[in-house]
């Protein structure tokens, strides 16, 4: 698959980003929405749309602000108008862009705009870790999300498509759906894990910093339709720092994280898992995999200044939503936040 917008990071750079510009022409406070957040996650992307944001912001907060006013029945998504007004009452000015900073051997972000997104599955109160699909239910076969269906093709024998992340916590956060239209519930096989094995083995020396993630149900997966994150991060995550035992160094990370560089002997070790009913999250590097599992998001509250820990809290990165919990954390509570979550697959 040669392809510009894998071909290199300058150009995965341009076709996103001109993309969210192109996205901002269609209809729907949905596109706004993403477009918005992508912009204040990353001020590359931000300077890049600022212009069209803006005249779209005065275009669809007049309209419905008059819709409102005039009773006229809203037909977006109800998540996208839940958001929307919210955007209304704080006002698009308000909007803090995200924040970084290290603490200790942890990741931080502070991200004000991932802070009104919708719960989702990811909220719902279950037990096991296997959900049927439910072409009802929110998935990426839904018309209105098509749009924001950034890229599709032919890769290793299957179609696959790329989407935007609405609310990214990650440079670049994309969603990769390997055969959306096959409607396969969120539970990794071995034929889709060595899908993106390769993946991300055939396009490292293109996008340096190139990495791909898997939320297991139970852990966090918030679309209970088959998919994988796609990010490109100028920093390593935490979770591969040489420091731990897992890569060979002399500190105990606090969860059983286990590395594999080959597919067959990784896949056994997440058959285990599946076979267990215990959730995990996957990192995939290239010709590199680290495997976590750990306890089901419903057995363990969540702390009061996070929504959930994903893929990106597991591997060492924690998004917050208000600026005094990003500046106050410390590295003790984080340590203690994720051996919450310890659990042994043997």
């Amino acid at each position: 698959m040669a392809d510009k917008l894998l071909s290199s990071k300058d150009n995965f750079r341009h076709e996103f980003e001109q993309g969210l510009v192109d996205l901002l022409d269609k209809d729907g406070i949905g596109s706004f929405i993403l477009v918005l957040a992508n912009a204040s996650f990353d001020k590359h992307v931000h300077d890049y749309t600022e212009s069209c944001l803006l005249k779209r912001y005065k275009e669809l907060s007049s309209y419905y602000q008059y819709a409102l006013q005039e009773g006229i029945i809203l037909t977006e998504p109800e998540d996208d108008v839940l958001v929307f007004l919210k955007l209304l009452a704080i006002s698009i000015n308000k909007i803090r862009p995200t924040e970084f900073r290290r603490e200790g051997n942890w990741e931080l972000q502070f991200n004000h705009m991932r802070s009104l997104r919708p719960a989702r599955v990811s909220k719902d109160k279950f037990s096991g870790t296997e959900i049927p699909f439910n072409e009802q239910a929110f998935n990426f076969n839904r018309p209105f999300l098509q749009k924001e269906e950034y890229w599709n093709g032919d890769f290793q024998g299957k179609h696959l498509s790329i989407f935007y992340n609405k609310f990214p916590f990650a440079r670049f956060h994309s969603l990769l759906v390997p055969d959306k239209q096959a409607c396969i519930n969120q539970k990794l096989n071995y034929d889709y894990h060595s899908y993106i094995w390769k993946f991300a083995e055939t396009f490292a020396a293109n996008l340096p910093g190139l990495g791909l993630a898997y939320n297991s149900i139970g852990a966090f997966s918030s679309v209970n339709h088959l998919h994988f994150h796609l990010f490109i991060k100028d920093h390593p995550l935490p979770i591969t720092d040489s420091r731990w035992t897992h890569n060979g160094g002399n500190t105990n990370y606090p969860l059983n994280c286990h590395v594999f560089t080959q597919i067959k002997e990784s896949w056994e070790f997440i058959e285990c898992m599946n076979n267990k009913h215990i959730p995990y999250n996957l990192f995939y590097l290239p010709g590199k995999i680290y495997c976590v599992p750990r306890r089901h998001q419903c057995d363990v509250e969540n702390p009061e200044w996070s929504s959930g820990f994903a893929w990106y809290e597991i591997s060492g990165g924690f998004t917050t939503f208000n600026h005094d919990d990003f500046s106050q954390l410390d590295g003790k509570t984080l340590f203690s936040e994720l051996e919450k979550l310890k659990v042994d697959c043997e």
